[in-house]
């Protein structure tokens, strides 16, 4: 058996070098679809009776194509199918890419659509805004003549007095002695005086004897000028008392005036609005006058307007106002201007003149220190046909656009880039310019839609003229429809963009 190639009992069965190698393409992913499909000439030699011996590689041949024709035509259709799916794929991505640029910079093609308002009837009015702070029109700060510890408060804010009325009192101790040592003074030289006067009457009488004896021969000249003298001295010694006791008196009612002035009475009828001391609060007077409370009269109302420079000129006196509330925007006060404070006041570098009118508060809703938005009535009308101020272009100006333009519209082909009457695109040379210098002729154009939906431009006399409206005094009828601007919708990337001027490009296929 030996001679056969089979082992002996007893030997190590080694596999040849060349049996492990198909063993290993074997188990190949590659190789494992051909490795199938072999035929082994040595099992067929097996099969037929045949010694099996060493196998050679390459009689390890693979088997006839013919047996599995299903595979390699399958392969190949897979193939073309997924080529055909992308193709169709690419083709559709690309049509819709040329659709939606299409439709993205074809939005311009289409007839412009027009936004439009009607003409009304309503009131109208030209105003210059300003802001303004309320005061009370009488008030009168309370303070003190003299220093002291506040020693009663008869009053607190909100309280309402009467003129003459206590308001306060200040301890009258110090002023009380003053007043006591000048009476006391006052009555000493009083006694002074009557003794003085006591005086003069025997110097009198001893000068009118001593006159006597000296007609009679009877005394001494020496005699007669002593009694003379005396009476001089009483007459002066009686004045000086007299003009002591009239100093005396002086100071006595200075210092019972100091002394009332301990008591602060209300100067006026009102309500106390404000208070800067409090009870114990010592005061003092010597340098300046403290200020204890103050009174106002709240029936009467002042609002302390500022103005710009640039709107004063059309401020005059007597020129009706009316102002609201941050807390009632839907009540109105109105008033006519006061007075115009010819004396500026500069708030950061911007040159505020004051305005003041007077309203009345019966009510008392009017608080001070309410900030009011102040409306200076220039100009107004009363019931009144009126426009949006987009509506209107100054007549004379663009007429051959205009012409050109509502040619274009009849025939619905309006040029894409070219914006309508009345919008802001349209004005490049006026929109930096205010509605009433543009308009300050009185003349104007209008766009007018008729009722078959074509544009018809019209001039019109414009009359009062506000920040959003205008009175179309002749040319227009209420119920019209006029252009206001341009209704057509802008991309919504397109307004995020900043860059609009960028040039488009066609996407990629």
């Amino acid at each position: 058996m030996s001679g056969l190639g089979f082992p002996r009992t007893g030997d190590t069965v080694k596999p040849a070098a060349h049996l492990r190698r198909p063993l290993q393409n074997f188990h190949i992913a590659s190789t494992f679809r051909a490795r199938s499909n072999i035929k082994l000439q040595a099992m067929d030699t097996h099969k037929t009776g045949q010694t099996m011996d060493r196998i050679d590689e390459n009689q390890l041949t693979p088997a006839p194509q013919s047996r599995l024709p299903q595979h390699v035509p399958f392969a190949k259709r897979s193939r073309a199918a997924r080529a055909s799916i992308a193709l169709a794929v690419a083709l559709a991505i690309g049509a819709g890419s040329y659709y939606g640029w299409n439709a993205w910079n074809g939005a311009g093609e289409h007839p412009a659509q027009y936004a439009t308002a009607v003409a009304q009837r309503g009131d109208l009015e030209d105003t210059v805004t300003a802001t303004g702070i309320l005061q009370p029109r009488d008030y009168v700060d309370v303070g003190t003549q003299v220093s002291g510890q506040i020693k009663k408060l008869h009053v607190e804010i909100g309280s309402a007095v009467k003129s003459g009325q206590l308001l306060a009192e200040i301890d009258p101790t110090v002023y009380l002695s003053k007043v006591d040592a000048d009476r006391a003074q006052l009555r000493t030289q009083e006694a002074q005086l009557a003794d003085r006067q006591a005086q003069l009457a025997l110097a009198e009488q001893q000068f009118k004897r001593q006159t006597n004896l000296m007609n009679e021969k009877a005394t001494t000249q020496d005699a007669l000028d002593t009694a003379a003298a005396a009476l001089r001295s009483a007459k002066a010694q009686i004045d000086v008392l007299k003009a002591q006791a009239d100093q005396t008196r002086s100071s006595l009612r200075g210092d019972e005036a100091s002394l009332s002035y301990t008591k602060i009475y209300a100067p006026m009828s009102g309500t106390v609005v404000s208070q800067s001391a409090k009870q114990g609060q010592t005061l003092n007077a010597n340098q300046q006058a403290p200020i204890v409370l103050r009174i106002a009269d709240l029936s009467t109302m002042t609002v302390q307007s500022q103005v710009s420079e640039a709107d004063v000129s059309k401020l005059r006196v007597g020129m009706d106002v009316y102002f609201t509330t941050l807390g009632n925007q839907n009540n109105r006060w109105y008033g006519k201007v006061r007075q115009i404070e010819p004396t500026p006041q500069t708030v950061n570098n911007v040159v505020l003149y004051n305005a003041l009118f007077d309203v009345e508060n019966p009510d008392r809703v009017l608080m001070t220190q309410m900030t009011a938005q102040v409306f200076f009535v220039t100009a107004q009308a009363k019931d009144a046909v009126q426009v949006p101020i987009t509506a209107l272009q100054p007549a004379g100006t663009g007429s051959g656009e205009r012409r050109r333009g509502n040619a274009a519209d009849a025939k619905g082909t309006s040029n894409p880039g070219a914006a309508p009457k009345g919008s802001s695109s349209g004005r490049t040379g006026q929109s930096a310019l205010d509605a009433r210098t543009r308009l300050g002729n009185g003349r104007a154009m209008v766009r007018v839609v008729k009722p078959d939906g074509t544009l018809e431009d019209r001039e019109v006399r414009v009359g009062v003229i506000s920040r959003v409206s205008a009175q179309i005094v002749s040319g227009l009828e209420p119920g019209e429809q006029v252009v206001t601007g341009s209704a057509t919708p802008k991309p919504a990337s397109a307004a995020k963009s900043g860059n609009n001027n960028a040039p488009k490009m066609q996407p990629r296929i």
